[in-house]
């Protein structure tokens, strides 16, 4: 694997009793970008990232993450080898703070269980890298509001915190923006492009504005295959790709 490719699968296939949800994709995913994964409703997009982190294991093909072979590895394995899908940890807490929500990631990323019986002291000390990354996705003012009771765009900035707590080299984000008004989609869209900074994110994303503004590379599924790679604008002139959303509405 060449060295500025973090993430590569080869002939990634699921089948689900006769039914061809994946087949054969090649996905090439380089160090450092945000790589975005599009497509029709039932393109394949969600099984890819099942596949990716072995919430579902293929029927065939490889995976490979910094040059290693992850296919057949367990889900918590592959969090501890750098690769991290968002949702996994971000069944936040909702009678938590924001605080308390970061700080019980913290005690994860140390690979120790939850620290619940912990003494006060002990835990207080994780308060300040807690603190830092609650400021980083714009949550500073919310740090003492319980999870429950945060905006729905704030509880997708919660999510990427606590993602972020385990210092992940790879992220995975499905569909950060879903549901979102205009401003929080704005917010979402600044904090995905300012964590990638010393990272690399794959995601998959409905909001092709999103996907145009953010993405260095773009990865087109229909019906479980490859239609189209390369960046926005190559692909949106690709006639499959025209053919393929037609009568689809948007990604």
């Amino acid at each position: 694997m060449a060295d500025d490719v973090i993430l590569e699968t080869e002939a990634l296939t699921k089948e689900f009793r006769g039914f061809v949800a994946v087949k054969d994709v090649r996905l090439r995913v380089r160090r450092g970008t945000i790589h975005a994964l599009i497509g029709p409703n039932g393109a394949g997009k969600t099984t890819c990232f099942n596949l990716l982190t072995h919430f579902l294991t293929p029927t065939r093909g490889r995976i490979r993450f910094n040059g290693r072979e992850i296919t057949g590895s367990r889900p918590a394995d592959i969090a501890r080898l750098g690769l991290v899908r968002s949702f996994q940890i971000s069944a936040v807490f909702p009678h938590l703070s924001v605080l308390e929500n970061v700080r019980v990631a913290l005690q994860r990323k140390r690979g120790v269980s939850f620290d619940f019986w912990r003494s006060d002291r002990v835990l207080d000390g994780l308060n300040g890298p807690a603190a830092e990354l609650i400021e980083a996705v714009g949550l500073a003012a919310f740090a003492h509001t319980p999870a429950v009771e945060l905006p729905y765009g704030r509880k997708r900035a919660l999510e990427i915190a606590t993602t972020l707590a385990l210092d992940p080299e790879m992220m995975l984000l499905d569909e950060p923006t879903a549901g979102m008004g205009h401003e929080d989609v704005e917010r979402i869209s600044a904090l995905i492009k300012r964590v990638a900074t010393n990272r690399t994110v794959l995601m998959v994303e409905h909001n092709l504005s999103v996907v145009e503004n953010l993405s260095d590379t773009i990865t087109v599924l229909a019906r479980g295959e490859v239609l189209a790679e390369g960046d926005y604008q190559s692909v949106a002139r690709s006639p499959d790709v025209i053919q393929a959303y037609m009568g689809s509405g948007h990604a």
